[in-house]
């Protein structure tokens, strides 16, 4: 696989996704505008052999409200109940099953913890459930799976608790809640299948919520700004119900047409926001396009793997991260520059995929693109000098890859460019040239390794060289 596979931003029509996942105060601490509102309900059809005794033990918080259930239905015999008979129950009173979620990736340094216990290692295959934290180091990164299949990457220096993982019993209504202490979370969320299902990523400044969507949430406790990114789909960014307020969110979406408060903001797909601590969300803005990748398809065979990005209007830095596979949840390198030229030291061979982003004079980072790339790494030595005692004069070379039927090619000629060489020897299988009776000047050559390895043909070229004679 080569070339670009960039995220496809697709725009969710803006009042019809609309406020459905701004996250806002309910219940009591909602003041006079929740108390306004009948709670919410959902229905349970009757089977043969119910009662409400047995509805009560499979599906509420607490069994003793069976009779909230039949005053609420206006049942007389809670013990035989018609078969078939829709009963209304107060999504309030339903159980909260605990949900777990998957380490599926990590690398370096990356610790948990639950609550406020002793922070260990992280280790893929490893169950995380509510109430846990955990923190990536300087080149830590970790990937979370939740059950729907919705992902969480982390990358370096982050911290983040898992606030609420939780799922109704009845209505199987998911609720999942990340509070971001610093650093970013990148999420890929599922698209809900219940009307009530709620994603949300909280930081000390904003609530993002979304309903199946890619995007970014990073949070700079120096300066107090919390950045949103949204990749696909759309998310509600709410100022008003930082994390520090712990009373949850609307998940079902407003009537058509509902204004936004103040305080709240929807970031469409391909746009971002930036918001301070104590400011209203900011006003979203467009993100900067993909940038390009210069020369993708090159094999990186030298000592460090290096990445030339095309320069861009409007970027002023840059972002390549690279991991094990095409989504990046195995990420293992992650790096911002306010160079296009970008370089990584210590990179096995293997085959790996590069995303790379631009970021703007706000330090909002655009959309990325995504490129496979093969390292194999290639060393490639060579020298030359007179043979003593004669007018000849000898080059060598190695290479510290050795395959079969390797082939060197030996180039020299009178400008830097080779354009014109005075020898082209393509059919050479040792490691030195010769040659003889060299006229007076500045010459240049190079020599190129070309190998077929495992069905792969390869070329690696040592840097052009030059030498004066003058005898």
């Amino acid at each position: 696989m080569r070339g670009v596979c960039a995220v496809r931003a697709t725009a969710v029509p803006f009042l019809a996704f609309a406020l459905a996942f701004v996250a806002l105060p309910r219940g009591a601490e909602a003041g006079e505008n929740a108390a306004a509102q009948p709670p919410e309900m959902t229905t349970y059809v009757t089977r043969p052999g119910d009662s409400l005794y047995d509805i009560a033990t499979r599906y509420l918080r607490n069994p003793a409200d069976w009779n909230k259930l039949a005053r609420l239905n206006h049942v007389s015999e809670p013990r035989r109940l018609r078969p078939g008979t829709t009963l209304r129950v107060p999504v309030a009173l339903l159980r909260q099953d605990g949900l777990s979620a998957k380490v599926v990736a990590a690398n370096g340094p990356v610790q948990h913890a639950f609550r406020a216990g002793p922070l260990l290692p992280l280790t893929v295959g490893a169950s995380l459930v509510e109430g846990d934290r955990v923190q990536t180091g300087h080149n830590g990164f970790a990937t979370l799976e939740l059950a729907d299949g919705s992902h969480i990457a982390l990358p370096p220096d982050t911290s983040v608790d898992l606030a609420t993982l939780r799922q109704a019993a009845l209505t199987g209504a998911t609720d999942r809640i990340v509070d971001l202490r610093h650093g970013e979370v990148n999420s890929e969320v599922t698209h809900a299948t219940k009307r009530d299902d709620r994603f949300q990523i909280r930081s000390p400044s904003v609530v993002a919520g979304v309903r199946g969507t890619q995007f970014r949430v990073s949070y700079d406790g120096d300066k107090g700004a919390t950045a949103v990114e949204v990749l696909d789909g759309a998310v509600g960014v709410d100022a008003d119900s930082p994390a520090g307020n712990r009373h949850g969110a609307r998940a079902q979406p407003p009537a058509p047409g509902t204004p936004l408060t103040a305080s709240e903001q929807l970031v469409a797909a391909h746009h971002g926001n930036l918001t301070l601590a104590g400011q209203p969300a900011g006003a979203p803005v467009t993100l900067l396009d993909a940038p390009e990748l210069l020369h993708p398809s090159k094999v990186q065979d030298d000592q460090d793997v290096a990445f030339e990005i095309a320069p861009s209007a409007g970027a002023s830095a840059w972002r390549v991260q690279i991991g094990r596979d095409a989504g990046l949840l195995d990420m293992i390198r992650d790096r911002r520059s306010a160079d296009p030229r970008v370089s990584f030291a210590n990179l096995e061979d293997g085959t790996y995929f590069v995303r790379i982003s631009a970021i703007d004079a706000r330090g909002l980072e655009g959309m990325p693109a995504s490129y496979a790339f093969e390292r194999r790494r290639v060393a490639l030595g060579t020298s030359a000098g007179p043979v003593e005692g004669s007018r000849d004069f000898a080059f060598r070379w190695f290479i510290d890859r050795n395959a079969p039927n390797t082939r060197f090619r030996f180039v020299l000629g009178t400008t830097s460019d080779l354009r014109a060489p005075l020898i082209d020897r393509t059919d050479i299988t040792e490691g030195d040239a010769v040659v003889r009776d060299l006229p007076k000047g500045v010459y240049y050559w190079t020599v190129i390794a070309e190998q077929f390895d495992n069905g792969h043909y390869y070329q690696k070229a040592s840097p052009v060289q030059s030498f004066r004679l003058d005898w």
